[in-house]
């Protein structure tokens, strides 16, 4: 260290990091460079899954048109979320349901659904997780399509839902069985349902698009 350095230490810290923070920042550029060249192809890949979980659960869609006006949602905390509805077609244009994206919180990070129902927006189809980390074993068993936990929506009406410990998962009601060793996972998937569905029918409801 020469003298200078002695009686300034931020000239001393300058030169021996100049390389690190150069070095940062060049990367810092490249991993933006290819965040940005990555995103319309991550994009890209939701559409897909999406189209593939909604037509999944409205077996008779070919196409999905989405409404002129998007769902805000209030989830809580002060913050909104913006619903695209879309509506699902047969081949001859009839339209059969209705399917969207919602989210919330799951136990390890957030959980996102594609969520369809009837075309009276009476009861739900289903639902596909479009993603989610929940734990391997236990709370990622909500990612099995026909599986125990998934059925039981299928058929539900549409209104508040109810998490229980105990009961029976065959009957098509509002109550729902929690999954063993998963309940905070199974009631944030209770929870997104309720958040989102009777907004969305209610602001469908305003735009005059439900019969």
């Amino acid at each position: 260290m020469s003298a200078n350095e002695k009686k300034n230490p931020l000239l001393y810290f300058l030169r021996e990091s100049w390389l690190l923070m150069a070095a940062a920042i060049v990367f810092g550029s490249l991993l933006s460079s290819l965040n940005a060249a990555w995103q319309p192809k991550i994009a890209q890949n939701e559409i897909d899954k999406f189209n593939t979980l909604a037509g999944g659960l409205l077996g008779s869609a070919e196409s999905f048109e989405t409404v002129p006006k998007a769902v805000p949602v209030d989830i809580g905390k002060g913050k909104t979320y913006s619903v695209e509805v879309k509506k699902g077609t047969d081949a001859d244009g009839n339209p059969v349901g209705w399917a969207f994206v919602c989210e919330g919180a799951g136990f390890a990070d957030k959980i996102k659904l594609v969520v369809a129902t009837d075309i009276a927006f009476e009861t739900v189809a289903g639902f596909g997780v479009l993603s989610s980390f929940e734990t391997p074993g236990f709370g990622d068993k909500i990612n099995i399509k026909d599986g125990f936990y998934q059925s039981q929506f299928n058929g539900t009406p549409v209104t508040k839902l109810e998490l229980t410990k105990i009961g029976d998962p065959e009957k098509v009601d509002d109550q729902i069985v929690s999954i063993t060793g998963a309940t905070v996972t199974s009631e944030a998937v209770v929870s997104i349902f309720n958040t989102f569905l009777l907004p969305i029918k209610e602001a469908l409801q305003e735009q005059n698009l439900l019969q």
